[in-house]
């Protein structure tokens, strides 16, 4: 998973977190609505600066919507005794 892919669902998943529309987030970040759909569907990538202006929106730190979330289904539980 490439970071576009990473921060598509991050940014996703924090602006439904906030029950969130795109077009709220979008008036709130100073961007279009369709730019805010086409980062959230992966298919452009944001600037540092929109990185930016989009946590601000929700008020989030950037690394939230660029960090990768730890894998859960990968937890190890040890051997059943």
């Amino acid at each position: 998973m490439d970071l576009k892919e990473i921060m598509a669902i991050n940014m996703r998943r924090l602006r439904h977190e906030q029950d969130l529309t795109q077009e709220e987030l979008a008036a709130r970040a100073e961007l279009s609505m369709r730019y805010v759909g086409s980062i959230e569907r992966a298919r452009v990538s944001a600037s540092v600066s929109v990185v930016g202006r989009l946590a601000a929106a929700m008020n989030v730190d950037p690394c939230d919507l660029i960090r990768p979330r730890p894998n859960r289904s990968k937890v190890n539980f040890g051997s059943r005794v």
